[in-house]
């Protein structure tokens, strides 16, 4: 049996959770034929078990690989405590590397608008804000904390809902001085709207002009929200904003003040990692922030 290198569990964690070269790659910063090369060294160390097999979908853990990767987690969560200061959760020694998944316009607008609040905090903490369309699974350790759009119904998570958020119609005062008043919902039709690529939605909780009038669709589309806000600012039409966004711009009026959607914000972390200080630290910090932004979120008046 060969001598074991201790790197290789970290790219035996990687792959494991990711389930992709590709993507254990790219977390790793190394190319994927390196993955694959550190991945049989460790096999070969631990005397020629074999860890992964390839599937459908990428590499699945085998009954081996998932031994493993229980011990490997509880050496993982060891090491966190030990980086992140262990009983000093509350001061600025936490250390370590924190990964945040959002959706883009949560994630842009109103996370990364404050999260210099929290780095200053805690200034030996690495953080990294994944906000995009599409979300990364804390399930398979893509990220350590994740707030999405819809609770998600399976996986070893700790969900809990962060806070409701509101959605209205907006335009820019330059579209409505060149185009016919809105008075009801039923002169929508007449104006072009902009909203999402129907097939490119990456959560059906996007799908809402059917909820304004099952008549009105989307003229200019975008799969990015801060797309569509700058489609409406620039005066191209009307669209359906988060008030968070669409309040934030004085050149933007609000219409029709009774139509309005409400949604939800889920904070998702692995059931294994929530304590950890760094993990805790941030849904602390971020439901702190919740409630101080809760009139934002809603569009009421601060």
């Amino acid at each position: 049996m060969q001598v074991m290198h201790w790197d290789d569990l970290q790219f035996f964690l990687s792959l494991a959770r990711t389930g992709l070269l590709t993507t254990a790659a790219r977390q790793l910063d190394v190319d994927a034929t390196t993955v694959g090369r550190r991945i049989r060294r460790l096999e070969r160390s631990l005397g020629g078990q074999t860890l992964f097999v390839q599937g459908r979908d990428g590499h699945v853990l085998t009954e081996a690989g998932r031994r493993l990767l229980a011990r490997v987690e509880t050496i993982e969560r060891e090491a966190d405590a030990i980086a992140g200061g262990g009983d000093q959760a509350d001061g600025e020694d936490v250390r370590g590397h924190l990964r945040v998944s959002a959706s883009e316009g949560f994630g842009t607008w109103m996370v990364a608008h404050h999260l210099g609040e929290f780095a200053a905090a805690h200034p030996h903490l690495s953080i990294d804000l994944a906000a995009n369309s599409g979300f990364l699974d804390p399930s398979r350790r893509e990220a350590d904390v994740a707030i999405l759009l819809a609770r998600p119904q399976r996986g070893p998570l700790i969900t809990k809902k962060l806070s409701d958020y509101r959605l209205c119609l907006y335009a820019a005062r330059t579209y409505l001085d060149r185009h016919p008043p809105i008075a009801a919902r039923g002169d929508l039709p007449a104006h072009r709207m902009i909203g999402y690529v129907p097939d490119l939605l990456y959560s059906p909780e996007l799908n809402y002009l059917d909820e304004l009038d099952p008549s009105v669709e989307a003229r200019l589309r975008s799969s990015s929200i801060n797309a569509q806000y700058r489609m409406v600012a620039a005066g191209a039409g009307i669209g359906v904003l988060p008030c968070f966004i669409g309040d934030r711009d004085d050149a933007l009026v609000r219409l029709l003040p009774e139509v309005a959607i409400t949604r939800s914000f889920w904070l998702v972390t692995h059931q294994d990692s929530r304590h950890l200080p760094r993990t805790a630290l941030f849904v602390e910090w971020l439901s702190a922030l919740m409630l101080r932004q809760r009139s934002r979120l809603l569009g009421e008046p601060g």
